[in-house]
């Protein structure tokens, strides 16, 4: 499995992930014509993405989906009430596929397991990912107004994570935004500060987990090195000396191979066990 954080953001969110002759999108909330450009970044073609699983209906997770779809012929999966709700981004003649949260389905040589995130989206969804060829999982959470018991099962055993982490909570505070919107993203239906989204990360480490990608970061109420101070401090302190990265909003990280990552820190990755 390799993977690839294309943009992620307030503006944007796409993940690219290559399993065995599969390559699948993650969101699509880049326009058409800049998704394939940071695909071709990383080396892939457009034309060559098997399927997008779309999680949820914001604008800034399927902004390109229908554009993306119809000039590429790539199929789009996602729930009933998330097409519905996203009707004007499509013209009718794309290959969509409708799957329901707890029931897995495949793409190619990638095993598919949605489960329900509480987010305030119409229907809301984070995934695990799993390659069929070498059974590396990869769990995918950025929009997550609070951890609950079955996502932290559903991403409990991940050799890979991308996690939100959205905003300083002082930073929050002070913003410019209106107090009904600062109230919204705070809420257990709005998005993860740096602080919860390290207490989750703490929770979720294993023996086996080689990195944390840490996405979704707010313009106006984070900042890269605070996120990743807060996060990497609390791991630290839990043992852990994975790999540890923030995403950027307007150009890809590198692909990163779970095993390469797992050799490069060695044996001591989670030294408390």
């Amino acid at each position: 499995m390799r993977v690839s954080v294309l943009g992620s953001g307030s503006r944007g969110n796409a993940i690219l992930v290559v399993a065995g002759h599969t390559r699948l999108l993650v969101d699509a909330g880049f326009s058409g014509r800049d998704l394939a450009r940071r695909l071709d970044a990383v080396g892939v073609d457009a034309d060559e993405v098997d399927g997008v699983v779309i999680t949820h209906d914001h604008g800034d997770h399927t902004k390109g989906m229908g554009v993306f779809a119809r000039r590429h012929g790539t199929p789009l999966h996602m729930t009933r009430p998330t097409r519905e709700a996203c009707a004007k981004l499509l013209r009718g003649g794309e290959e969509v596929h409708e799957y329901r949260p707890g029931r897995v389905f495949h793409v190619g040589d990638v095993r598919v397991e949605p489960f329900i995130t509480v987010h305030d989206a119409v229907d809301p969804v984070g995934v695990a990912l799993v390659d069929e060829c070498t059974g590396h999982r990869l769990g995918v959470a950025t929009d997550l107004g609070r951890p609950t018991a079955q996502i932290r099962h559903a991403l409990g055993a991940c050799d890979l994570l991308i996690l939100e982490a959205n905003h300083d909570e002082v930073l929050l505070h002070t913003s410019p935004y209106p107090v009904s919107v600062k109230r919204r993203i705070a809420s257990s239906h709005g998005h993860l500060s740096n602080q919860a989204a390290a207490r989750f990360a703490v929770d979720l480490l294993h023996p086996r987990l080689a990195g944390v990608i840490l996405a979704h970061l707010s313009d106006a109420c984070n900042r890269p090195e605070l996120a990743r101070e807060v996060v990497a401090e609390a791991l630290s302190r839990a043992g852990w000396t994975g790999y540890l990265a923030v995403a950027d909003q307007d150009e890809p990280t590198r692909l990163l191979e779970p095993d390469r990552l797992r050799a490069r820190n060695g044996p001591g990755q989670l030294s408390f066990l």
